[in-house]
């Protein structure tokens, strides 16, 4: 769990910030997006590392140095001298960041028995959600007593701390046995992983899924900067509706043991849907509300699918570090695209494209789950009918 605090909120603590980079480093907001969407850009790379070097070397290994390079290099952006620089660090950062959460999501499913899985895969993603929390939270008002390398400094330093919490206290592996297959071999394995139809459903739902939430997050921070809002500074004070997501990840698991991880997963792409209505409507109290159901809806959403995606792995004699790598992989490629096209759209027209960017990819999310779930049930044809029918 802290592991997964620290490794989001250094990867997402520009996002509110984006205002504040493109003042100080002269640049458009279209452009500041950059500072975030190279970082998930160059996780997906990273991801396609991790599956091997953690079958070869261990899950352990593998998350430890991952906090501890992400919180060194989340230092030296701190006092980045020029926009590129920053580019460049932020952009090395995911390359290091992407060894936390690919290896996890591998080591929950191999040391923690079937029943006890689905709390321990929600209790990680909540700490993703906390660390979400606080890397939105902490930088406002951090930027405002010291300005971008007073905020970017202390989240970094929060980084290391987890990570020498992981080295101190994260048992060792007992489950995992080394697989030191060749690089080609594992990035095959990664790339096939899609090739089964459940965990390719479940990767296109979590490229939608992300894509709406870092999207609408994105464009947000403009928007409560304009008319008829103004917050200037205050924007990052609607964060605090971030929070009421940290809970998502059990009621998911709770609700998905009710009805099935299908009409779990529908349920909560359909809150996302709901949400980006909320946040379109012209009045703050509409856009908190909205901020905070479409963090619930996400987190719910994500907490499911990268359960789901593990256990299929497993259910059909897969890697599991490969289909983790595959469904992050896509995940992030989601944020990355997304999170450039909101950007643009809010700074060509406003706000009503980045709500039907929104509403589109949570469309299409809602399409993907309710097929994997099909597909997943009938594993002999029924996601094409499915998907026909939809």
């Amino acid at each position: 769990m802290a592991g997964g605090l620290a490794n989001f909120s250094l990867m997402y603590f520009v996002q509110p910030l984006l205002p504040m980079l493109a003042t100080h480093y002269g640049v458009t907001p279209a452009e500041s997006a950059h500072a975030l969407s190279i970082t998930t850009l160059t996780i997906i790379v990273g991801l396609l590392a991790t599956g091997p070097l953690a079958d070869r070397v261990g899950r352990v290994p593998v998350m430890r140095a991952s906090l501890l390079l992400s919180g060194a290099l989340g230092l030296a952006s701190a006092f980045a001298p020029d926009w590129t620089s920053l580019l460049v660090l932020r952009g090395l950062l995911g390359l290091t960041l992407a060894g936390l959460p690919g290896a996890a999501l591998a080591y929950l499913r191999e040391e923690v028995d079937g029943l006890s899985h689905p709390r321990a895969n929600a209790a990680y993603i909540a700490g993703t959600a906390v660390g979400g929390a606080a890397g939105r939270l902490l930088p406002g008002p951090l930027a405002a007593l010291g300005g971008w390398p007073l905020a970017a400094t202390a989240v970094s330093l929060l980084t290391i701390v987890a990570g020498v919490l992981l080295v101190l206290l994260l048992p060792p592996s007992r489950g995992f046995a080394p697989r030191p297959a060749s690089l080609r071999t594992s990035l095959l394995g990664t790339f096939a992983a899609p090739s089964d139809r459940v965990v390719a459903l479940l990767c296109v739902t979590g490229f939608a899924a992300m894509g709406t939430f870092v999207g609408v997050y994105n464009a947000v921070s403009f928007r409560l900067q304009s008319p008829p809002f103004l917050l200037g500074a205050a924007a990052s004070l609607v964060y605090l509706a971030y929070p009421v997501g940290i809970a998502a990840p059990a009621l998911a698991r709770a609700l998905a043991e009710r009805i099935g991880r299908g009409g779990a997963t529908a349920g909560f792409v359909g809150l996302l849907a709901g949400a980006v209505a909320l946040i379109s409507l012209p009045t703050l109290p509409a856009v908190v509300a909205g901020l905070g159901l479409i963090t619930f809806a996400f987190l719910g959403t994500h907490s499911l699918l990268s359960g789901w995606v593990v256990d299929r792995a497993r259910r059909e004699g897969r890697g599991t570090a490969q289909a983790a790598g595959a469904y992050l992989g896509t995940y992030y490629l989601g944020s990355t695209l997304a999170g450039a096209v909101a950007t643009w759209q809010w700074q060509a027209g406003g706000w009503t494209g980045v709500a039907v960017l929104g509403l589109g990819l949570a469309a299409v999310a809602l399409l993907a789950a309710l097929a994997a779930s099909a597909a997943d049930r009938n594993p002999h044809g029924a996601a094409e009918e499915v998907a026909a029918a939809l």
